[in-house]
């Protein structure tokens, strides 16, 4: 009977050990990533896997660390709930880190590692219509499409104010389809997709219209308190030592947006 006790405590015990640990390292070893669509930081080649910088430049920083990589694709505008809810534990995906979001700054919900490219906002017209967008005045009055929660959302709140039209998308390349609709007038996004996009493929009949907006940087964001952010800014150094990150910006024609500033603190 003592035998049969003594084996049943040891089995609880051992059920309780491996629920524990099962509950305190859910993620542990994984850096699990939470990205949308974005060429050339985050897209699905050919064969539906996920490439461009970001997600290339996450990979060599899991390698540094022995941690698996992990891609969640999500919706912007909730980006921080997934943070929370520990779904993921980094925003990265071109991610503008000087950038506030209802007036509150992305720095305050998140910590950020360093900024490593640079970026700006920038508008997606018809070309057709080119004529009529020659500065930012001439964006109001008119209807736009952004990325729900992103920084050209917020750039046409405090542009347009509180009576701004804004169509959100779940994703920036949604917004090329609205401006090519005729569902808008025009869409902000990230320059480096804009570039990218406008005025080839299907978006042939877009172009990026001469406004000069609020130049940005990129970073990763990390729940608040995360030991990774720490972690990660060290990997990211040792790439960029190594001449690693140049590599991967000179593969995806980033070569002149890519600059470490080891001073950023968002």
């Amino acid at each position: 009977m003592k035998k049969i006790l003594c084996i049943l405590v040891i089995l609880t015990l051992a059920a309780t050990f491996v629920f524990a640990t099962g509950k305190s390292e859910k993620g542990a070893g994984k850096l699990i990533c939470g990205v949308t669509e974005y060429e050339p930081m985050n897209f699905r080649d050919s064969r539906g896997n996920w490439t461009g910088f970001d997600t290339d430049l996450a990979i060599l920083v899991g390698q540094k660390l022995g941690m698996t990589v992990e891609f969640q694709e999500i919706e912007w505008g909730s980006k921080y709930q997934e943070l929370e809810s520990g779904s993921i534990n980094a925003i990265w995906n071109g991610f503008t880190a000087n950038a506030s979001e209802n007036g509150v700054p992305r720095s305050n919900m998140v910590d950020f590692s360093y900024s490593y490219m640079l970026n700006q906002q920038s508008v997606v017209i018809r070309t057709a219509r080119a004529g009529e967008f020659r500065n930012v005045d001439d964006l109001k009055g008119k209807t736009a499409a952004a990325e729900s929660g992103s920084a050209g959302e917020s750039f046409i709140k405090e542009t347009l104010g509180e009576n701004a039209r804004i169509i959100g998308a779940p994703a920036q390349i949604n917004t090329f389809l609205e401006v090519k609709s005729g569902a808008v007038d025009f869409a902000v996004v990230d320059v480096l997709l804009a570039k990218r996009l406008a005025g080839s493929g299907d978006y042939s009949d877009l172009t990026v219209a001469n406004i000069t907006l609020d130049s940005e940087v990129y970073a990763v964001g990390f729940k608040k308190g995360s030991d990774l952010k720490d972690k990660v800014n060290k990997a990211l150094k040792e790439l960029y030592d190594e001449g690693k990150m140049m590599e991967l910006a000179r593969k995806y024609k980033l070569e002149n947006s890519l600059v470490l500033d080891t001073n950023f603190r968002g």
